[in-house]
């Protein structure tokens, strides 16, 4: 099983520690390496390197390929998808599976902004997360992510992002699907079987075959 941009590893080593052959890619170094640390740490091999979407590479191909937490919308160049997507199915052993996890189009009207925290100990962690740019023609959000470190009430550190998605309406993206030669597509609310999942707030999950059915 392939996870692209499987980041520090937090889908792709619970899958490792539960007995599945995983390998995975990523395009940040910093992610790969932590990743790595995990994977030694936990005393498993580490099926880890960088790569990106448009020009990963493997010798052999895989059984299913897994896109968590809606990965796959830092793609945010349709024409890019599109590619990528092929590329995924020609990774893919014939009758092999493709699992994507999207957002619902709809979260490009959600109100901007939201904070979060976690605790390490003393210290607190916070993320502010703020609407730069939303683009309904394009499908497309920009948020500005501020990272700050507080230390016994005291602000010690602050990093800024830019976080870039694209998102997809629910038959737009199985077309896309199609386009590249996938069948025996179906679509899944929160992780379970639905025909048509468009409550707000759901995780919308594509699975796709290289030929073949879906198992029931």
């Amino acid at each position: 099983m392939l996870e692209p941009a499987a980041g520090n590893g937090r889908v792709l080593i619970p899958l490792l520690e539960s007995g599945l052959n995983m390998f995975g890619f990523d395009a940040s170094p910093e992610m790969v390496a932590f990743c790595e640390e995990e994977c030694t740490r936990r005393g498993f091999p580490t099926p880890v390197d960088i790569q990106t979407f448009e020009a990963f590479s493997y010798e052999h191909r895989f059984e299913a390929i897994i896109l968590p937490a809606g990965s796959f919308q830092l793609i945010v160049d349709p024409a890019i998808a599109l590619r990528v997507l092929d590329r995924f199915r020609e990774a893919l052993l014939p009758g092999g599976r493709l699992i994507i996890d999207l957002d619902l189009l709809s979260c490009l009207a959600d109100a901007p902004g939201r904070a979060r925290h976690w605790h390490d100990g003393q210290d607190i962690l916070t993320l502010q997360e703020g609407s730069v740019e939303r683009n309904f023609m394009r499908q497309t959000m920009l948020s500005q992510l501020r990272y700050e470190l507080w230390r016994e009430g005291k602000l010690v550190s602050t990093e800024m992002e830019l976080f870039h998605l694209r998102l997809w309406g629910l038959t737009e993206f199985e077309l896309a699907l199609r386009i590249v030669g996938f069948s025996s597509i179906a679509i899944f609310g929160d992780y379970g079987r639905v025909a048509r999942p468009e409550e707000a707030g759901q995780t919308i999950t594509f699975e796709a075959r290289v030929g073949g059915e879906l198992r029931k």
